[in-house]
């Protein structure tokens, strides 16, 4: 039976669901960010957070106005509205995509702007001070869990189709659990095949020496972790 205790409108129920909404938004986004994935914990705490400061002005505004259907119209076309803007800010750049905790700001600062100008300053005020703790207090705690992460991400320049099976085929040797392998060809006389991928290193691995593996390979150029 799930627990209905933390839906009563008290101060302390909102706190708590605030501050749980940051924990809940952290794990998912470390997770993500350990495997190497877009949409770090910068991101997943901001949407989650956001989200939650809608459902709690939805309920501010069945607690002030109960006979208002229609109050939250506006609103909801304001939420909707703020996220084709944050779309804008959303850059994609060879295999990379930048922006995403930018768009996901963009939004969350609509559902307080929004709850601030209905009269839920308490809520937005504990909302925003939960958030701007969470985004600086994240990378501190990705640094300690992505040091023991099994992923990599690498760059590698290559001379020709050959040295592409070759690297395909040391990961396969190496029982390397390939997540993306993205190759893109020469566009000009002079340049190499470029490959970006993810994979998960076995354990017992080192994740210097199997750069040097890598490097040593008939046909590789350049490997860099991203």
């Amino acid at each position: 039976m799930f627990t209905t205790a933390f839906s009563e409108w008290t101060w302390q129920n909102i706190f708590v669901r605030i501050v749980l909404s940051l924990i809940v938004g952290i794990i998912i986004g470390i997770d993500r960010g350990a495997k190497r994935r877009g949409g770090g914990a910068r991101t997943t705490i901001t949407v989650c957070l956001g989200a939650t400061m809608v459902m709690l002005m939805e309920q501010y505004l069945e607690v002030l106005y109960p006979e208002r259907l229609d109050i939250s119209r506006i609103a909801a076309q304001v939420i909707s509205g703020v996220g084709f803007l944050g779309a804008g800010s959303i850059l994609v750049s060879g295999h990379q995509i930048k922006g995403l905790t930018s768009a996901a700001s963009i939004w969350t600062c609509a559902c307080v702007g929004l709850a601030v100008g209905i009269g839920f300053l308490d809520g937005a005020v504990i909302l925003t001070a939960v958030w701007l703790v969470g985004v600086h207090l994240v990378p501190y705690i990705e640094g300690r869990v992505y040091q023991y992460s099994r992923y990599l991400t690498l760059y590698v320049e290559v001379v020709d189709g050959k040295a592409i099976t070759n690297v395909s085929r040391q990961l396969k040797e190496d029982n390397c659990f390939v997540d993306s392998f993205h190759v893109d060809k020469p566009k000009a006389k002079g340049q190499h095949f470029q490959i970006v991928m993810t994979f998960r290193l076995p354990r017992k691995v080192s994740r210097e020496a199997y750069l040097g593996t890598l490097q040593k390979l008939k046909g590789v150029l350049y490997v860099d972790e991203i």
